[in-house]
């Protein structure tokens, strides 16, 4: 069946064409498996709750915006009755039924690995002017005399200062006093007038989110959705999102428009049943404990491949979230992440926390990262706990504090033929990766994990196979362009980052070397491994000035010149700029296209570098999609010119 919503329709009417629903919600009740509900251009303030999902991908539900017309979906409400109090400064009451049973000024944005501000509370709900965020003041005073709060932290091994609201926005901000019925709500609106303005207060903490798991394959596509209250969203806990699956089979979530969420926009992640922030609340644990259990937990609940996961998201553009563009922990299993625009994620910087990246996975089995723009985030994608089986590759990084992070994998995951055009470019904290066909701007740092011993499963399984710690090494670095960046100071750079492959000085540089290498630490159990570097294995890496090899590089290609790597932003497309001498300066000795056969299985998890179906890998495309020659350069683009290159990417 085919139904209809309209701004001009009613609840009563039979969703047809001619007598079209008024809300999505009715739509979302009424839909079975194989319907299809087109909504028509207009303002939606409600939160979709689907009521079933389809049964199979030839039998889904789907729901669309109709072709060519702009239709937004709001986790807000319009306020236009507000009372002038001084100043800039207004107020408003609200009764509380506005909200449905959650008061996002009265719930906390709070939980596991949350680390700032650690010394008052922050809320999920937001006021919007025009369609811009403010922040929440910590006192009603603050409101009618804005200031900066100025607090910084520790970034981990990096300083972090810039947890403050840029100067301009000082003055945007709101202050809510939440009593048994009503909600009384500050705002400094500098010289704007509310009621003559477009100014909203989030209201919902979704715009499309199921109240109940297991509604399989849907599709949302063509919407703009924003101004959703979601909160804090942990792989220990509950991951909600402005949009997401809610634990489920099979969603699409492709071709719209995502951008304000308080936390997270789109949401793959793990449910509340297998762990809610027990570390937060009770203390009895660390996290990383519980983050353990939730994983064995789900695994008795039936967290499986037939069950759980493969869902796509594909050409959305993602922006303006406080923590994530897309997050996910255990539910974003053989999921497939491509062409999105992601971008100012979590850049306000109300708030901090070890979870915040554009894209932010635990648990990415078998998942594909590809194709994505990502840029203007503190972390552009962050690969935590068990990557295993994902490939990122072809994805441009740019304008971020860092680009990519995996931590405390064991793999086997692959990271290739992207563009890395950021300060900090890579951060290794894992172990059996292989680094492909990738332009890397300027910095990497690679750390050994000594204190988590971390799971990694059967090949293409969520069952767990064992658990190990992160030993540094057993990683692969073939056909890379390390471009050696600048000269100039970095704010946060320390001994541990390196320009090239340095770090990697004295590995063994095959299983059988480190073998020998155990051996000779003569007899033991573990602590003879925890004595002993894993092996580094490389080829046909080129080396631009200062980009420097590790001593045990296979066939390095050494270049003296800088290739004057630049990005632009211009009316047609991102473009990078790129000066080679010759094209053969980025051909390896004995070069040939990257496969399967080329990356030695990872020692701790013995998985081959291979596709989810099982079948080999070939790196015969570059970032482009042109095919490789039979000796192809280095780095992700093939059809590299004499003299300076001027290369659409986006």
């Amino acid at each position: 069946m085919l139904y209809h919503v309209s701004k001009k329709g009613n609840d009563h009417f039979e969703g047809t064409s001619d007598r079209p629903f008024l809300t999505i919600s009715k739509a979302a009740k009424t839909l079975q498996p194989g319907d299809t509900v087109i909504v028509h251009e207009g303002v939606y303030r409600e939160l979709v709750s689907p009521a079933r999902g389809g049964k199979s991908n030839y039998e889904r539900i789907t729901y669309k915006a109709a072709e060519g017309e702009k239709v937004l979906i709001k986790g807000s409400e319009r306020i236009d009755r507000w009372k002038h109090e001084k100043g800039g400064v207004y107020s408003v009451e609200v009764d509380n039924s506005i909200f449905g049973g959650y008061n996002p000024f009265e719930v906390e944005v709070y939980g596991d690995w949350l680390e700032i501000p650690d010394d008052r509370k922050l809320h999920a709900g937001d006021v919007y002017l025009n369609g811009k965020s403010f922040y929440e003041a910590v006192t009603l005073e603050d409101v009618f005399d804005p200031k900066i709060r100025k607090k910084g932290c520790v970034y981990g091994w990096m300083a972090y200062a810039r947890l403050i609201p840029h100067p301009e926005d000082t003055v945007r901000q709101w202050f809510a006093e939440v009593n048994d019925d009503t909600t009384v709500i500050y705002a400094n609106f500098g010289d704007a007038d509310p009621n003559h303005e477009l100014t909203e207060i989030s209201v919902r903490k979704a715009c499309f989110y199921p109240e109940l798991t297991g509604m399989d394959y849907i599709t949302v596509k063509g919407f703009e959705m924003c101004q959703a209250a979601c909160t804090w969203a942990p792989p220990t806990a509950d991951q909600p999102g402005l949009i997401g699956p809610h634990w489920a089979k099979g969603w699409i979530i492709e071709d719209n428009i995502i951008h304000d969420a308080k936390c997270s926009a789109v949401s793959l992640g793990k449910e509340i049943s297998t762990g809610h922030n027990y570390c937060t609340y009770t203390k009895r644990k660390p996290g990383y404990q519980y983050q353990l259990e939730s994983v064995f937990s789900a695994y008795e609940q039936g967290w499986s491949k037939e069950k759980i996961g493969s869902h796509i998201v594909r050409n959305n553009t993602i922006y303006d979230c406080g923590q994530n563009g897309v997050v996910g922990h255990l539910g974003c299993i053989n999921s497939t992440i491509t062409n999105n625009h992601i971008y100012n994620i979590g850049v306000k910087r109300e708030f901090f926390g070890w979870e915040i990246a554009g894209i932010k996975l635990h648990a990415a089995l078998d998942c594909m990262i590809a194709g994505n723009h990502i840029h203007d985030c503190v972390l552009g994608t962050w690969l935590d706990w068990q990557a295993q089986g994902v490939r990122v590759s072809g994805n441009l990084y740019y304008r971020n504090d860092r680009d990519l992070l995996v931590e405390v994998s064991h793999g086997p995951y692959v990271v290739d033929n992207n563009i890395f055009m950021s300060e900090h470019n890579i951060e290794n904290f894992s172990q059996g990766g292989a680094y492909v066909h990738n332009l890397i701007r300027v910095y990497m740092f690679r750390q050994d994990v000594l204190n988590r011993s971390t799971p990694y499963h059967f090949p293409h399984s969520t069952r767990i196979a064992g658990y190990a710690l992160i030993y540094g090494g057993d990683d692969r670095f073939m056909n890379n362009v390390f471009a050696g960046g600048y000269d100039g100071d970095l704010s946060y750079t320390n001994e541990r980052y390196f320009k090239g492959t340095k770090d990697y000085d004295g590995y063994p540089v095959s299983l059988p070397e480190y073998i020998d290498r155990v051996k000779a630490q003569g007899t033991g159990d573990v602590e003879m491994f925890e004595k002993v570097r894993q092996p580094y294995y490389s080829g046909g890496n080129v080396f631009f000035k200062r980009a420097e090899a590790a001593d045990t590089e296979n066939h390095p290609v050494i270049n003296d010149y800088d290739p004057e790597l630049s990005l632009s932003e211009e009316d047609d497309g991102v473009y990078l700029d790129i000066t080679i001498r010759d094209p053969d300066d980025l051909k390896a000795e004995n070069g040939h296209v990257i496969t399967t056969a080329d990356l030695p299985m990872p020692r701790i998890v013995e998985q081959a570098f291979e596709a989810p179906d099982g079948s080999p890998l070939v790196f015969s495309h570059d970032f482009n999609g042109s095919i490789r020659g039979t000796v192809p350069l280095a780095g992700p683009l093939e059809a590299l010119k004499k003299g300076k290159n001027h290369i659409r990417l986006f």
